[in-house]
């Protein structure tokens, strides 16, 4: 197979052009082009007057050779890489123990799989409740303010991605392809097909319910066992190793392969670990504030004409602006066509999330507009992080009214200073509902400045940007994990305690679904190696 790059088409192009490009580019007669597949399609909308389709696509010629001498100066042609995946060992048929996942999240979801396709049936216990039974008690404090600190956005099968936009995009290094296979196991689990082609994929919340639970039923058919509603409270470690986990009912399971994949929320974890002497640090993150427009405005911004056209969908963006307060101000987790969720996890505190479905057919657009912290700015050891979190998302919870409305302001009276009194164009999508204030207390002072700052030189990207009725909502908090639990880079076990595999966006090496599910399959494949070299299989 050949690969073809930067194949520019119409957005409206006939059926046959995509051939005839393939022909054209490689110089060959219609015979000998004997299949293709698209491998990417993009698109390219710096002229809104001439949006276009940009192709990556897998190319079979009768003589590839020949092909590639004739085309060897043409740096869009070259041979296709190897995108499958290859299982790098299989487990005896005498396993006699069995590796033990913390977290059913994206990380742990995929650890537990490729565990289980490799034959080492996994162990997997989730805090949580199975995803239909979670989201039924989401929608309980989206709908009546009432919380479960133990089932919620962020715990629970599926992980705090469930109720997000689904984006399977990530700018990590993938040099053997894995994300490749996350696609894959979504498409088998029910997930459309053009996930693996399209430049931006997402799924949404509704169909990662279905394709969540068959990744589940996949692992238990092949041997795996999954426990919800089972919290681990302690770690047993002895002379520097993993022995056993402690659940919160009390019952002890021996280990010496545990999976830490937690999540970026599951506090109380990073605290037992600390106390037991598992080496954390702080890292940096970023907080904010999520605003909201109407998605047509961003539409037009982005598209011009070809605004509303159902080959593009729904517009996003990302924007960045460097602050002179030394700040970098960001757009984060943008939601086409989506809503602002509640996504706290702890009882008198107020987070903000973004969520959208498949169709992205909501009114409004919205992203979290953030801007980067680090440890500096919360001295105190490794810890030091989460107690900032809690801090601003208490004060969040306080300006709303003490009963998770979400405080929110309007741009303009944002930018202006002042109180917002009644809302405008813009009616906000967060439940339990938006308490109108003034967030210039709502984050620290020079968060405040780099986002007032930020906000109109936005607009100069994507007009209407500070729209004076937009509305912003606070506080994005829980951008990612605000510590990492050090881990060697070879074996990929904790720098001070044999094997204990941290993994993941709460372990501090992901940024999302994909980059999570990736390093799940990392970390499967390093525990994998490890028992096959000691004397538990």
């Amino acid at each position: 197979m050949l690969q073809l790059t930067e194949i520019k088409l119409p957005l409206a192009h006939a059926e046959g052009a995509i051939s005839k490009a393939i022909i054209e580019r490689l110089g060959i007669a219609a015979d000998d082009l004997t299949g293709y597949t698209v491998f990417r399609r993009g698109v390219d909308a710096r002229k809104k007057s001439n949006l276009r389709f940009i192709y990556t696509l897998h190319v079979a010629v009768r003589d590839e050779a020949a092909v590639l001498e004739r085309c060897k100066n043409d740096p869009h042609v070259k041979p296709a890489p190897d995108t499958a995946y290859h299982f790098v060992t299989h487990a005896p048929q005498n396993l006699k123990s069995k590796p033990v996942v913390i977290g059913m999240g994206p990380a742990g979801l995929f650890a537990g799989l490729i565990l289980a396709q490799m034959g080492f049936r996994p162990l997997i216990l989730e805090r949580g409740k199975a995803v239909r039974e979670r989201t039924k008690d989401t929608f309980g404090l989206w709908r009546q303010g009432v919380l479960n600190p133990e089932s919620n956005v962020q715990f629970g099968e599926g992980g705090a991605g469930t109720f997000s936009d689904g984006k399977l995009y990530s700018q990590i290094k993938d040099s053997r392809h894995l994300g490749r296979k996350v696609l894959e196991e979504f498409v088998r689990a029910g997930a459309p097909e053009e996930i693996l082609y399209v430049s931006h994929p997402h799924i949404g919340t509704f169909r990662l319910v279905g394709m969540v639970e068959k990744m589940r039923e996949t692992i238990q058919s092949l041997g795996g066992e999954i426990r919800f509603q089972s919290r681990v409270d302690d770690i047993e470690i002895a002379n520097g190793k993993v022995r056993a986990v402690m659940l919160a009912n009390g019952e002890r399971i021996a280990t010496d392969h545990l999976v830490l994949a937690i999540g970026h929320s599951a506090r109380d974890t990073f605290e037992m670990l600390h106390r037991r002497g598992v080496t954390i640090e702080a890292k940096p993150f970023s907080i904010g504030l999520r605003i909201e427009h109407p998605q047509s405005l961003i539409d037009r911004a982005r598209y011009g004409s070809n605004a509303g056209n159902p080959l593009l969908g729904a517009a996003d963006y990302k924007l960045v602006h460097h602050a002179g307060n030394g700040r970098s101000v960001y757009s984060f987790c943008m939601c086409p066509g989506g809503t602002v969720v509640a996504a706290t996890s702890e009882a008198g505190r107020v987070v903000t999330n973004g969520m959208s479905q498949y169709s992205r057919n909501e009114r409004n657009a919205n992203s979290g507009i953030v801007v980067g912290v680090s440890p500096e700015d919360y001295p105190g050891g490794p810890l030091a992080g989460i107690e900032f979190q809690r801090y601003w998302e208490a004060r969040a919870f306080e300006l709303g009214g003490n009963n998770y409305c979400a405080p929110g302001q309007l741009v303009g009276d944002f930018l202006a200073g002042r109180p917002s009194r009644n809302f405008g164009a813009v009616q906000p999508s967060y439940t339990p509902g938006v308490h109108l204030t003034d967030l210039s207390s709502a984050l620290p002072d020079y968060a405040i400045a780099a986002i007032r700052e930020a906000l109109p030189i936005f607009a100069k990207q994507i007009k209407a940007f500070d729209l004076a009725d937009a509305v912003l909502t606070g506080v994005e908090t829980r951008t990612s994990s605000p510590l990492r639990i050090k881990r060697h880079d070879d074996d990929l076990q904790s720098v001070n305690t044999a094997g204990l595999y941290p993994a993941g966006e709460g372990a501090g090496y992901a940024g999302g679904i994909l980059s999570a599910a990736v390093d799940g399959i990392r970390i499967a494949e390093a525990v994998a190696l490890s028992m096959m070299r000691t004397s538990t299989c």
